[in-house]
C-alpha cells in the first residue's frame, strides 16, 4: 500500500485513477480545484488546490510516496507540477500523457500529421512540452504514460498492450484505450515499476 497524491482527480482520467488506486487499497489524496465535490470514501482525502499556487500544491503533495498527475496540459506549465513535486520531496511522478508525441509507422509524430485535429493542438503541444521537461530532469524518478489516439470509454477489460514510442493500433487499425484500462496500466506501473525515466504507451 502506498500513499498517493492524484492531481486532477475529478477529471475523466483522474477519476478512474482514483477508483483504481482505492480498489487496490492505496491511501489517496485527491487534488483538484473542485475536489470538495468528490464523495468521501475510505482511504481517500480530498483537497481543493489551485495548481498555479505553488506553495499550496507543494504542501498538498508533501508526505506522499508517489504523485500521479492527470491535469490538463494547456494552461498549466510543466514546472508548476514538477517543481512542486520536487519541493515536496516526493521522489516519484507518474504523468497521464498525450498521444501526440507518439510516432507513426513512417517515424513522424502523430502531432505532425496533417490529420491531427486543430482543436487539440494547444493541449497536445502542452503535453509534448511536459515530456520534454521530464526528459531534462535528473532529480526525479518519472514515468509518462501516453494513451492511444482515442482515449475514451468506460469499459474495464484488463486486456491491453504496452509499447514505447510507437502509436499502438489494434488488428482493425484503430488506436484506442478506455479510461479504466489506462488506469490499470498506470497503477500497475506504480506498483511494479518498469519504465523509470521513460515514456511508454498503452492500447488495445
Amino acid at each position: 500500500m502506498s500513499k498517493i497524491a492524484i492531481i486532477g482527480a475529478t477529471g475523466r482520467a483522474g477519476s478512474q485513477l482514483l477508483a483504481e488506486a482505492l480498489r487496490r487499497g492505496h491511501q489517496v489524496t485527491a487534488i483538484a480545484r473542485g475536489a470538495t465535490s468528490l464523495a468521501a470514501q475510505p482511504g481517500q482525502r480530498n483537497l481543493a488546490v489551485d495548481l498555479h499556487d505553488t506553495p499550496a500544491l507543494t504542501a498538498a503533495l508533501a508526505g506522499h510516496a508517489v504523485v500521479i498527475s492527470s491535469a490538463r496540459f494547456d494552461g498549466v506549465p510543466p514546472q508548476a507540477i514538477i517543481g512542486a513535486t520536487l519541493a515536496a520531496d516526493v521522489p516519484r511522478l507518474l504523468v497521464v500523457g498525450g498521444a501526440a508525441s507518439l510516432l507513426l509507422p513512417d517515424g513522424t509524430r502523430l502531432f505532425d500529421s496533417p490529420q491531427f485535429p486543430a482543436a487539440y493542438r494547444a493541449e497536445a503541444a502542452g503535453g509534448i512540452a511536459f515530456l520534454d521537461a521530464l526528459r531534462a530532469q535528473t532529480a526525479l524518478d518519472w514515468s509518462f504514460l501516453s494513451p492511444s489516439a482515442l482515449f475514451d470509454g468506460q469499459q474495464r477489460t484488463g486486456r491491453f498492450r504496452l509499447g514505447q514510442e510507437q502509436l499502438l493500433s489494434d488488428a482493425a487499425g484503430q488506436s484506442h484505450i478506455s479510461f479504466p484500462d489506462f488506469a490499470i496500466a498506470m497503477l500497475d506501473e506504480l506498483e511494479r515499476p518498469a519504465h523509470s525515466r521513460q515514456r511508454f504507451t498503452v492500447g488495445y
